[in-house]
């Protein structure tokens, strides 16, 4: 029998997230990144990708192409991991389309957008999206700071119902805060259609978790990891073993520009910060410079420049980060590395061919440290520490920094 639950990531460091949530529930997880058969006795599988930074007809080749993995475990419940800003475009990351494939691949008896995650800061009420900004104050999120200004795909509407039915995704209900005390009214909803469910608080979640029980069957939820907290709730201390890290360096990269990630980096003061000029990106020689640059008593933090003009799409941009890390970590050993921002950690982790992830421990918000699993040894147990753009506290890296020092 497969696990029970498979969880689909939108992008790796969303999908670390998840894979954090669900190990500090108690469930036996593991998240796979390349080309690995999962292991028995998993009560969640986790299936990274980097499907919010792709246009739905390449996002529809790669579920298909994942969809004999899914199917082999027979869950359950299937979870399509999100970003807790909902942040999607109907050309771009689309939400809607990955939802319309896996409804009729998985044949779900359930479908439902959970909206919101209360330990994050986001709050769904009415259907309408809310989350708190760098200001500390929360903000409508077509209205916030930095999500309604995002470079890819800015959020500029609040309604979660119209937002998703823009990408195809149509919703039958919409089930309110105060509904969710009514039980048997929010199953005989679910049981009607597509619904999409508020989230004010923690105590929503453990109303939604008695509902879903209540209507049982084959369920698709889509949302952030507030379902790894509907889910992984309550259950026993399950653990992997990890093996020792390797010996080698620590890399720290920064491939988000976000105005956060941008606080964190100058905050770090246990690295050597190196800003990537465009030019620096373009020369096929910088990998062997930075390579000998790291030492493993001074640990080297590249990140770029929120200013800066390099000349390429998104996806373009992760890829020669991703190509750039490489260079890297061919030249000189590492231990562990650090890295921000959804789409370049998706590129950089799959082009590093680890074949999983294991969660190993916490960093606070958003933000874990897991261990890689790789058919190489120099790269066997490399902990790798994994956070999105708007993620994590400001000393992140340095606190990443002094763990890895013990």
């Amino acid at each position: 029998m497969g696990a029970r639950i498979v969880f689909l990531g939108d992008d790796f460091t969303g999908a670390s997230d998840s894979l954090a949530t669900y190990a500090r529930g108690g469930r036996a997880t593991r998240l796979l990144t390349g080309e690995a058969a999962p292991e028995a006795g998993l009560d969640v599988l986790g299936i990274a990708t980097d499907l919010r930074s792709l246009p739905p007809d390449r996002a529809g080749k790669v579920v298909s192409a994942l969809w004999p993995t899914i199917a082999r475990e027979s869950p359950e419940v299937l979870h399509l991991k999100v970003c807790s800003t909902f942040d999607s475009a109907p050309h771009v990351g689309s939400i809607g389309a990955v939802v319309r494939q896996l409804t009729t691949l998985f044949q779900p008896d359930v479908t439902a957008v959970i909206g919101g995650q209360p330990s994050l800061g986001r709050y769904c009420a009415f259907g309408t999206l809310f989350a708190r900004g760098p200001d500390g104050a929360v903000h409508r999120i077509d209205r916030h700071p930095v999500m309604s200004r995002h470079p890819v795909t800015p959020m500029q509407e609040a309604d979660l119902g119209l937002h998703l039915s823009r990408q195809g995704l149509e919703l039958a209900n919409r089930i309110n805060a105060p509904e969710l005390t009514d039980a048997g009214r929010v199953a005989g909803a679910l049981r009607d259609g597509p619904a999409l469910i508020d989230v004010m608080c923690p105590e929503h979640l453990a109303l939604i978790r008695d509902a879903l029980r209540r209507v049982g069957g084959r369920q698709l939820l889509i949302g952030a990891s507030s379902v790894a907290e509907i889910l992984g709730a309550g259950q026993g201390g399950a653990t992997i073993s990890a093996p020792p890290a390797p010996e080698g360096a620590l890399l720290g990269f920064a491939g988000s520009r976000s105005t956060i990630t941008a606080a964190q980096v100058k905050a770090a003061r246990r690295y050597r910060r190196v800003p990537l000029t465009p030019d620096m990106l373009d020369d096929p020689a910088t990998p062997a410079r930075l390579a000998a640059r790291l030492s493993s008593d001074q640990p080297l933090l590249v990140h770029l420049d929120p200013e800066a003009d390099y000349r390429r799409d998104p996806d373009a941009l992760a890829d020669a980060c991703a190509d750039l890390v490489e260079g890297i970590v061919t030249k000189t050993p590492l231990r562990a590395l650090g890295l921000a921002g959804g789409d370049t950690s998706s590129r950089i982790v799959k082009r590093l061919d680890f074949t999983a992830l294991d969660y190993l421990s916490d960093m606070g918000q958003g933000a874990c440290i897991c261990f890689g699993r790789h058919a190489e040894e120099t790269r066997n147990g490399m902990r790798v520490m994994l956070k999105g753009g708007q993620m994590g506290a400001a000393d992140l890296f340095d606190r990443f920094a002094e763990h890895m020092s013990r």
